[in-house]
C-alpha cells in the first residue's frame, strides 16, 4: 500500500499534459537548387572573417560587432528573455518564505483590572507548492524558452544583417572611390581637348559648335564629380552609424578591383535552411513557444491542488525562539475549480489555438521567402559575375574606339561629333565596370545572408555562455 500510495503521488508530482508535445510540422521542401551549379558544402559554413579579404573591411566588421546600437539593443532582449525564462520555471518548483514579527500591548486596566504589559515574538517559514498535475508550468516553461531561443535567433539575424551592412556600405565608398577618380581622370582628358580646342577655334580650324560641344562634356564630367563627392560623405557617415561612430571620414583598405571574390558559391541543401536561418529557427520557436502555451490554456480549465504548511515558533521571550524548540506547525491540502466562468476559459483556449495557427502560417511563409531569397541570390551572384565580365570587355573595347576616333579627328578623317561620341560611350562604361563590380560583391553578401552565415568567430564560447544559461 505504501509503494502504491508512492507511485500515485510521483505520478501526481510529473503530471499529465493535456495537448502533445510541439513537433516540427511537416513541409514540402525542394530537394535541390535549381542551378546544379551550386552543389556542395555550403558557403555558409565559412566564418565571416574568412569571407572578406580586406583587412580594414574586418576591422569595421569586428567594431560593428562590438558597438553597433541595435546590437546591443538585440542583446539586451536576449538577456531580458533569460531572466523571464527563470521567472517562469520557478513556479514548477516550491516556495518558502519566512516571516517574524514582534508585538508588546496591553488590555485597558478599566477593562481588565491588573492588565499587564505582554510581549510576543512569532517566527515561522512557509512553503507553499501547486501540483502542476496537468503541466500548465512545465508547458510555460516550455513556451518561455521557445521565445528565449527565438529572441537569440533574432538577434543573430541582427548580427548576420549588420556584416551584410558593412560590407554593402563599404564596397558602395569603394565603388564611389573608384567612380570619382574615374570621374576626374574624364574631366582632366576633356578639359585637355577643351583648351586643345579653343586654340584651333581661334585659329579658324574648327567650328565653335566643337567648342560648345567640348564645353558640354567637360560639364557633364564635373556634374558627376560633385555627385560623387556627395556620395562618399553620405555612404562615410552611414558606415560610420553601423559601426556605432559620429559622422566622419572613414578610412579605406583595398581598392575595389582587389576585394576578393569567392570563386565557388555552393549553396548545401534547402533543408540546411531549416537550422541555419536565423529568421526561420526564430519563427518555428515563435510556433514552438504558441503550441506550449495552448495547454497553459487548457490546464486552466482544470482542477489545481494546492499544498502549503508553515512551521514556526510563537513565544513571550524572544530568548526561546530556537530551531531546536518548534512550537507552532500547519499542514494543508486543498483543491479549486473552476465552476462556472461563461465560456471564459475556453475561449481563452481557443484564442491560443489561433495564436499557435497564426504563428504555424508565419512560419510557413519565413520559410517559403527563405527558399526564394536564396534562389533570388544564387542567380544574381551568377548574372552579375557575368554581367561584369562582359562590362570588362566592354572597357577595353570602348577605350580602343576612343583612342581611334581621337588619332582620326587628329587626322583630318572624323569630325569631333564621332570623338563625343566615343568619349562618352567610354565613360559609361568605365562607370557601369565599376558597378557590375560592386553589384558582384554585393550579390556574394546578399547570398550569404541568405543562406544564413554570419556568425561570430566565438562560436564556440557562444554555445558554452547559451548553456550556462538555460541549457541544450
Amino acid at each position: 500500500m505504501r509503494r502504491r500510495i508512492a507511485l500515485g503521488f510521483s505520478l501526481l508530482l510529473s503530471g499529465c499534459a493535456l495537448t502533445p508535445d510541439y513537433e516540427r510540422p511537416e513541409l514540402e521542401l525542394p530537394a535541390a537548387w535549381r542551378d546544379p551549379e551550386y552543389v556542395g558544402d555550403s558557403i555558409a559554413n565559412t566564418p565571416w572573417w574568412q569571407l572578406y579579404s580586406d583587412p580594414q573591411l574586418r576591422q569595421y566588421i569586428e567594431i560593428a560587432l562590438e558597438e553597433n546600437r541595435d546590437l546591443r539593443l538585440a542583446l539586451e532582449r536576449v538577456y531580458e528573455f533569460q531572466s523571464q525564462l527563470t521567472f517562469t520555471r520557478a513556479d514548477q518548483f516550491p516556495f518558502l518564505t519566512g516571516e517574524g514579527s514582534a508585538s508588546r500591548g496591553r488590555q485597558s486596566r478599566d477593562i481588565v483590572p491588573g492588565a499587564e504589559t505582554n510581549d510576543q515574538f512569532n517566527l515561522a517559514a512557509n512553503l507553499s507548492f501547486e501540483v502542476d498535475i496537468w503541466r500548465r508550468f512545465a508547458r510555460a516553461s516550455e513556451g518561455a524558452r521557445a521565445d528565449l531561443l527565438s529572441t537569440e535567433a533574432d538577434y543573430r539575424t541582427v548580427v548576420i544583417g549588420l556584416v551584410g551592412s558593412v560590407a554593402n556600405a563599404y564596397f558602395q565608398l569603394r565603388d564611389l572611390d573608384a567612380r570619382l577618380e574615374i570621374a576626374r581622370r574624364t574631366a582632366a582628358t576633356r578639359a585637355e581637348s577643351l583648351r586643345i580646342i579653343e586654340a584651333r577655334f581661334r585659329k579658324g580650324t574648327v567650328a565653335e559648335i566643337d567648342v560648345n560641344q567640348a564645353q558640354v562634356e567637360l560639364a557633364i564630367a564635373e556634374v558627376a564629380i560633385a555627385q560623387f563627392e556627395r556620395g562618399i560623405v553620405q555612404t562615410e557617415n552611414a558606415l560610420r552609424e553601423l559601426l556605432g561612430r559620429n559622422p566622419g571620414e572613414v578610412e579605406r583598405g583595398l581598392a575595389l578591383d582587389e576585394q576578393f571574390v569567392v570563386p565557388e558559391v555552393p549553396a548545401g541543401l534547402p533543408a540546411e535552411l531549416l537550422r541555419r536561418r536565423p529568421d526561420v529557427v526564430a519563427a518555428e520557436q515563435v510556433l514552438a513557444a504558441e503550441t506550449a502555451r495552448i495547454g497553459v490554456a487548457e490546464a486552466l480549465r482544470w482542477p489545481s491542488i494546492s499544498l502549503t504548511g508553515s512551521l514556526g515558533a510563537i513565544t513571550d521571550e524572544l530568548s526561546d525562539i530556537s530551531p531546536s524548540e518548534v512550537k507552532a506547525w500547519n499542514l494543508l491540502a486543498g483543491f479549486a475549480t473552476p465552476l462556472f466562468n461563461a465560456g471564459q476559459l475556453k475561449a481563452q483556449a481557443k484564442v491560443q489555438r489561433a495564436r499557435a495557427e497564426q504563428a504555424l502560417r508565419g512560419y510557413e511563409a519565413t520559410l517559403l521567402r527563405a527558399f526564394r531569397e536564396v534562389e533570388d541570390a544564387l542567380v544574381a551572384v551568377r548574372t552579375f559575375r557575368e554581367e561584369h565580365a562582359a562590362r570588362v570587355r566592354q572597357v577595353v573595347a570602348a577605350r580602343n574606339a576612343s583612342r581611334l576616333s581621337r588619332a582620326r579627328y587628329n587626322g583630318g578623317v572624323v569630325d569631333y561629333l564621332e570623338v563625343l561620341d566615343s568619349e562618352r560611350t567610354l565613360f559609361s562604361a568605365e562607370l557601369e565596370e565599376s558597378n557590375a563590380r560592386r553589384q558582384s560583391l554585393d550579390a556574394v553578401v546578399g547570398l550569404y545572408k541568405a543562406l544564413g552565415g554570419g556568425w561570430l568567430p566565438d562560436e564556440q564560447a557562444w554555445e558554452e555562455y547559451r548553456w550556462e544559461w538555460w541549457g541544450p
